[in-house]
């Protein structure tokens, strides 16, 4: 679960929190592969873009052991923010 977006309250911190701890508990099982969802752009109204960037930026930038994060994103919308982010970023 992440947090709930709220335009009046930065809450990114914890949106990239949870994908930091996510990956530390990986490592700490041994887990060579994780898959996340797109965390909080769902029915916790976190804008799509957003929710990409942090996700993609904060995995790419953990340092974790882990040999393979996937993203398991429901709809098209979901995956092309993804996919844009990725290019932009220089991710992929």
């Amino acid at each position: 679960m992440g947090p709930v977006y709220r335009s009046e309250v930065d809450n990114s911190a914890l949106l990239v929190s949870c994908y930091r701890e996510s990956l530390r508990v990986a490592d700490g099982l041994g887990a060579e592969t994780v898959a996340f969802p797109a965390v909080s752009a769902g029915i916790y109204g976190w804008p799509v873009e957003d929710a990409a960037r942090i996700a993609l930026t904060t995995v790419a930038a953990a340092g974790a052991a882990v040999a393979e994060a996937r993203f398991v994103l429901f709809g098209a919308e979901t995956f092309e923010a993804f996919r844009e982010v990725m290019v932009v970023q220089g991710l992929g």
